[in-house]
């Protein structure tokens, strides 16, 4: 900002220096914190001119500037009417927040300044090789991404960032087994899994399988809880959002038969494990009757001597009655 100024000669001039509308204090810029670094006065006495210059210029900065003059003679100093009215232009960025890929769209770097091949663009904080007013986009979806500009010069000043995001149909839609990862046995739980890129994100998902005509299922995951011959076929997904589907490529899914050698195996397990248990039956049963037969043997043998013992008083006793018989025979 720059002006010229006139004054009666016959004061002496003592003072020059710029303030801002209203201030009533009426005291230099260079006085208040927020100009102390950033105002600077360039004057030519002789030619009486005087410049102001302010370095990082923001929104508060909107204000009218006078530059005033500060004689000798008391009650003789004066400031210029009008002053000069700053306008701060803040930069933005004009763009939609949404766009389909493969739709052109234009961003605008908006200024009231007269500049056209002065800007900077950045993408998501890194500079574009770009320099005008317009950045104009054909929208792939690597463009989605935050978006901001500034003036060549003034790169610490950038607008506030605004976000574009590309709008894209359900891509590289995929099918993949979840369980059983390995080969799929009569009897298993079978789950599948349909993927895909898009943006938004896919929320509705169909499951189908080949030469049926209806869907089988829905939902981002299908499940077959017991897998049979007859569940056996080519299985695959379709991926929906607001802008289009896609259908995925067909995955297959058979069951492992078990073959004539396999059941001979089998049988073979059957019969082994059967035979093993009829010996543990046979062998628990020997040693229970071995150990019966140990016990009442125990036991006879325990009880024999008190029964001979009786006997034999048996014998003794009666002896004597005998003879006492004969000798009685005797006597007679």
């Amino acid at each position: 900002m720059s002006c010229t100024y006139r004054y009666p000669q016959q004061y002496p001039l003592t003072e020059t220096f710029w303030i801002k509308k209203p201030d009533e204090k009426i005291k230099s810029l260079k006085e208040y914190q927020e100009y102390k670094d950033r105002a600077e006065y360039i004057e030519d006495r002789q030619n009486k001119t005087a410049v102001l210059r302010l370095h990082n210029v923001t929104e508060d900065d909107e204000k009218e500037y006078c530059f005033r003059l500060v004689t000798a003679t008391e009650g003789q100093r004066w400031f210029g009417q009008p002053g000069i009215q700053l306008k701060v232009s803040a930069l933005q960025v004009q763009a939609p927040q949404q766009v389909l890929e493969k739709q052109t769209v234009n961003l605008t770097c908006r200024t009231t300044c007269d500049l056209t091949d002065r800007f900077i663009w950045y993408k998501n904080g890194q500079a574009l090789n770009f320099h005008r007013d317009i950045l104009q986009l054909q929208s792939v979806r690597s463009d989605s991404g935050s978006y901001s500009c500034a003036v060549r010069g003034q790169e610490h000043l950038p607008s506030p960032a605004v976000s574009l995001s590309v709008m894209y149909s359900p891509q590289n839609t995929s099918v993949s087994i979840i369980s059983p990862s390995g080969e799929i046995v009569s009897g298993d739980s079978v789950t599948l899994n349909c993927s895909s890129d898009s943006n938004p994100p896919a929320l509705n998902f169909s499951w189908f399988k080949e030469d049926e005509t209806s869907a089988v299922g829905s939902g981002q995951s299908f499940s077959i809880s017991s897998f049979s011959s007859s569940f056996s076929g080519r299985f695959y997904c379709e991926a929906q959002n607001k802008y289009g589907s896609q259908r995925s490529a067909s995955v297959s899914l058979t069951v492992k038969e078990v073959g004539r050698l396999g059941i001979l195996y089998i049988s073979i397990g059957v019969i082994c494990g059967a035979a093993v248990i009829i010996m543990l039956l046979l062998i628990w049963r020997s040693r229970r009757m071995k150990k019966r037969n140990d016990t009442m043997e125990s036991e006879m043998n325990h009880s024999s001597p008190h029964h001979d013992r009786r006997k034999a008083c048996d014998v003794e006793l009666s002896e004597p009655v005998y003879e006492n018989v004969k000798n009685d025979r005797k006597n007679q």
